[in-house]
């Protein structure tokens, strides 16, 4: 009997966190037997059972593609901030998918005009699983809506928010994804976090499909707590000092990671530290990674470190072993994968406790849940962790627990192949 045979739809295998949550999805597949197969528009491994653009020429239509679809972009101002996708580019990503000849069609993130949702039509009589990484899927051209909640109820002309003007292109790619999605009749839709599923659950877009909701996975063999000393040993980082940690795909740019919350935070904390309150040690040093420093760098309060971007898992877990604590303080995040990273290294996480991060970090088991936007509360979630060593040490150990016992690739995949398998039963 043929192993079954899915084929992911990804805009990249490896290039941007969605990207890469797709291609640890696939390789926890193939650990399973299943014969997985990915078809990117932006291929960057070496890896043969993914499937790119083969010409100069297809390459060469893939950037441009990219930079194209954003034109409609020019002609909306809006306050919103967030990445828009108008998806309107003509491409061949579905037939290039069903050439081979799949089980399954697992969707993910296809932005970047890579599917136009017209193209989904051809999937309507298919099992497809739709992965959803943000809130595109069923939302309008915005990958996070903010406080906006025209998902739920429908975009009209009346209900556009306050300081949007131009171009109502929210609403026009909202319609054309409400007169495909709907209609796919053998879709289940997956999501990333509980938060997540939620929301796809309340959309008009997915109210009558099937949600689940599947954590992501990793290499827990990779991502693995290494002694401290060992790690910043490596890294050149001094041993006696404690080390804070953030970073992100974009960290310094992308206002939705919360570097200037961070900021605050920590210049928080060194006020305390200078007026000797909350036992908070200025023995302190910050690390980011994702960015090199930038022009203007954001005033920490501490001794800061720009790592630059970073791609190499391993690299990345040697510097999460090195911190004491890795600082995650998102407005909007859909799950979180550097805390899942760091979690898995054995580094406590405080958070923002918003979106998907509740799903890995436990407040006072192996991190800390600040509420929402708190810069005192953050600061003090940074200094519980690190004024006390042998309760760190006890944090640092529910992490690693957390991890093994849920969020590695063969509990994600095999979550997957059941998803799968009542698809391809289902009548």
């Amino acid at each position: 009997m043929n192993p079954l045979r899915v084929v992911h739809i990804s805009t990249s295998d490896i290039g941007g966190g969605a990207a890469i949550a797709s291609y640890r999805l696939h390789k926890g597949l193939l650990r399973l037997g299943v014969d997985s197969q990915m078809v990117v528009s932006q291929k960057q491994s070496d890896d043969y059972t993914v499937h790119g653009p083969s010409s100069n020429t297809e390459k060469l239509w893939s950037r441009l593609a990219n930079q194209l679809d954003q034109v409609p972009r020019r002609f909306l101002k809006t306050p919103n901030s967030s990445l828009i996708s108008p998806a309107w580019i003509l491409e061949n990503t579905i037939d290039r998918a069903l050439a081979l000849k799949p089980d399954v069609i697992n969707l993910h993130w296809i932005g970047g005009g890579f599917v136009r949702p017209e193209s989904l039509r051809r999937l309507e009589t298919l099992p497809v699983v739709w992965t959803l990484h943000d809130m595109w899927a069923f939302s309008g051209g915005e990958h996070y809506v903010g406080n906006d909640e025209r998902y739920k109820i429908g975009y009209e002309k009346e209900n556009r928010p306050l300081g949007e003007t131009g171009l109502d292109l929210n609403r026009w790619v909202w319609q054309r994804k409400m007169g495909v999605v709907p209609r796919l009749q053998k879709l289940t839709v997956v999501t990333d976090s509980t938060w997540l599923g939620n929301c796809a659950r309340e959309s008009m877009m997915f109210r009558n499909h099937r949600v689940v909701a599947i954590n992501y996975g990793l290499d827990a063999d990779r991502f693995k707590p290494i002694p401290k000393d060992l790690a910043r040993y490596i890294l050149g980082v001094p041993s006696d000092k404690k080390v804070i940690l953030f970073g992100a795909i974009n960290a310094v740019n992308d206002p939705r990671k919360g570097i200037d919350l961070l900021a605050a935070a920590l210049k928080h904390l060194a006020a305390q530290s200078h007026q000797n309150v909350g036992n908070v040690d200025d023995n302190i040093e910050c690390y980011v990674f994702g960015s090199s420093t930038p022009r203007k760098p954001q005033d920490f309060g501490f001794p800061t470190h720009y790592l630059g971007a970073l791609s190499d898992e391993l690299a990345l877990a040697i510097i999460y072993a090195a911190a004491d604590v890795m600082v995650v303080p998102s407005r909007e995040e859909a799950f979180g994968q550097t805390a899942l990273e760091a979690l898995a290294c054995g580094t406590p996480v405080v958070a923002f406790n918003i979106g998907g991060l509740p799903d890995t970090v436990e407040h006072e088991r192996n991190g800390y849940l600040a509420r929402p936007f708190d810069i005192a509360d953050i600061a003090n979630g940074i200094q519980w962790v690190l004024s006390d060593e042998e309760r760190r040490k006890m944090l640092s150990h529910n992490a690693r627990a957390k991890v093994e016992n849920g969020f590695t690739l063969e509990h994600q995949a095999r979550r997957y192949i059941e998803v799968y398998s009542h698809l391809l039963t289902r009548k």
